[in-house]
C-alpha cells in the first residue's frame, strides 16, 4: 500500500513535469506550513498527493471498529468527486468543475467507492464512480493508476475491492473478453525460481516479472474478490505454493500468500530498502502482508506479523498520520483482533484524533455488526434530537409565559 501511494504521486508529477517528493515508506508528504488545510479532512499534513486516498482508509477503517464518522469528514470526501465520477488525489477547490488539468486516478477513486460503499447511502455517487472505472479498464482486464496507462497488480487490485463493495462482480466485468483476474494472473509468477508464487508490480521493459511484496499483498487479496477491509478466512490454510501453468485466482491468492509467509517468517515483518539507505522495517506493507494472510489463510498464518505490528508500530504510525492508524485498524479487523486494545494501544482512538470527532465511537455489541451504517443507527439519532428539541421547545414556552405573568417583555 505505501509503495502503491508513493508510486501513484510520482506518476502523477511525472505527468505535470514537476519534482517529485521524497517519501519514507508509509510515510506522508511533509506539510507545507502556510496552507490551511480544508475542514473535515483527516490528517494535518500536505494532502495533495493522498487527500483522498488517506480519507478513504480513515473513513473505512471507522466504519469496520462500528465508529460512525463525522458528517463533515463525509461530505469532505464526497465533494472531492468530479462531475464524470472521478476522484483525483487532492482538489484544492472543489468548487471549480473538473477539467482536464485535474489528475484523477483509479486508486482515489476505488478507494473512495469502497469507503461510501460501507457507510451506506451515496449510491448516486458510488455509481457513477464505478461507471468512470469501468470506462477506464484496459483491454487485458486490468487498471493502471492513470486512465490508459499500464495495468499493474495494485490499482486492478483497488478496483477489484470497489467492485466487490458496490455489489458487482469482477470477474464479469470485461473489457475486450478480459476480467480483471486475467490481468492479475499474467502479473503473477510461477512456483518455480526467484520470487515464486509472487506478483510482480507490472512488467518491466522487457516484459519480464519480479516479485513485489506491496503488490503481493494487494493481488491476494483481490484475487479473493475483497478489498481494503478484508475480512479474514474461516479456516486455515496451509502457506504453500503449488500448481504449474497459470493458476486459477484461488490458487494465485494461496501462492501468493505462501510468498508472504516465507518473507516475514524470520522476523515477523517485512523490509523496505531506499536508495542509499540501508534495510529497514516496512510497517505499511507488513499491515497489509497481516491482511492477505488472514484473508487467505485465517488469523492463524497472520499471528507472527500481527504480533510484531503489536509491538513496535505505534510510532510509525504516530509520524505517519491517519493512513497508517487506518492500517493497523484493517489489520485488527481481518484477523478479528480488538483494534482497541492492540498490544496496549486504542488504535480507534488515535484514528479519530486525527481529524473531526466523530458521531459516535461506541464499540459493536457482541452480536452486532461493526460499523453500523447510519441507516440503521440513524433512527436512534433522529429520536434522540427530535426529543432534545422537544424538550428545548418546552423549556422556552414555559420561561416566556412565566415572564408575561410578571408582565415581563419576552
Amino acid at each position: 500500500m505505501n509503495i502503491r501511494r508513493c508510486a501513484a504521486a510520482l506518476a502523477a508529477v511525472a505527468v505535470i513535469g514537476i519534482p517529485g517528493p521524497a517519501f519514507a515508506a508509509g510515510s506522508s508528504p511533509s506539510p507545507t506550513g502556510s496552507a490551511t488545510l480544508p475542514a473535515g479532512l483527516y490528517g494535518d499534513t500536505d494532502p495533495k498527493y493522498d487527500g483522498v486516498w488517506r480519507q478513504s482508509l480513515a473513513l473505512l477503517a471507522q466504519h469496520t471498529a462500528g465508529v460512525r464518522p463525522a458528517a463533515q469528514a463525509v461530505d469532505w470526501l464526497t465533494g472531492q468527486q468530479c462531475a464524470d465520477g472521478a476522484f483525483a488525489a487532492f482538489r484544492a477547490d472543489p468548487a471549480r468543475a473538473c477539467d482536464a488539468k485535474v489528475m484523477v486516478d483509479t486508486n482515489s477513486t476505488a478507494a473512495a467507492v469502497q469507503a461510501l460503499a460501507a457507510l451506506g447511502g451515496h449510491d448516486a455517487a458510488t455509481g457513477k464512480a464505478v461507471a468512470w472505472l469501468k470506462s477506464a479498464q484496459n483491454k487485458d482486464g486490468g487498471w493502471g493508476y492513470t486512465p490508459g496507462g499500464p495495468s499493474d497488480t495494485n490499482s486492478t487490485s483497488v478496483v477489484v475491492g470497489a467492485l466487490a463493495a458496490t455489489g458487482e462482480k469482477p470477474a464479469a466485468v470485461l473489457k475486450d473478453g478480459k476480467s480483471p483476474y486475467d490481468a492479475l494472473l499474467g502479473l503473477a509468477l510461477p512456483c518455480s525460481g526467484d520470487g515464486a508464487g509472487a506478483f510482480a508490480y507490472q512488467p518491466d521493459k522487457k516484459g519480464k516479472l519480479a516479485a513485489n511484496a506491496d503488490a503481493t499483498a494487494a493481488g491476494v487479496v483481490a484475487a479473493l474478490g475483497q478489498g481494503l477491509a478484508a475480512t479474514g478466512a474461516s479456516k486455515g490454510g496451509e502457506a504453500r505454493c503449488s500448481g504449474s501453468g497459470k493458476p486459477t485466482a484461488a490458487q494465485a491468492a494461496a501462492n501468493g500468500a505462501a510468498y508472504l509467509a516465507h518473507q516475514v517468517a524470520k522476523n515477523g515483518y517485512l523490509t523496505s530498502v531506499l536508495p542509499g539507505a540501508t534495510a529497514q522495517p516496512d510497517y505499511g506493507n507488513t499491515a497489509d502482508t497481516v491482511v492477505a494472510l488472514a484473508a487467505q489463510g485465517g488469523t492463524a498464518q497472520a499471528k507472527k506479523p500481527l504480533q510484531w505490528l503489536e509491538q513496535h508500530s505505534e510510532a510509525w504510525a504516530k509520524q505517519s498520520g491517519p493512513a497508517a492508524w487506518a492500517q493497523l485498524v484493517l489489520a485488527a479487523h481481518a484477523t478479528g483482533t480488538d483494534p482497541r486494545d492492540f498490544g496496549g494501544l486504542d488504535l480507534v482512538k488515535a484514528l479519530n484524533a486525527t481529524g473531526p470527532a466523530p458521531r459516535s465511537t461506541d464499540a459493536p455489541k457482541p452480536g452486532e455488526a461493526a460499523g453500523t451504517s447510519a441507516k440503521s443507527g440513524g433512527g436512534h439519532a433522529l429520536w434522540w434530537t427530535g426529543g432534545i428539541l422537544l424538550l428545548v421547545v418546552v423549556a422556552v414556552g414555559v420561561m416566556l409565559g412565566g415572564r408575561r405573568k410578571r408582565g415581563q417583555q419576552p
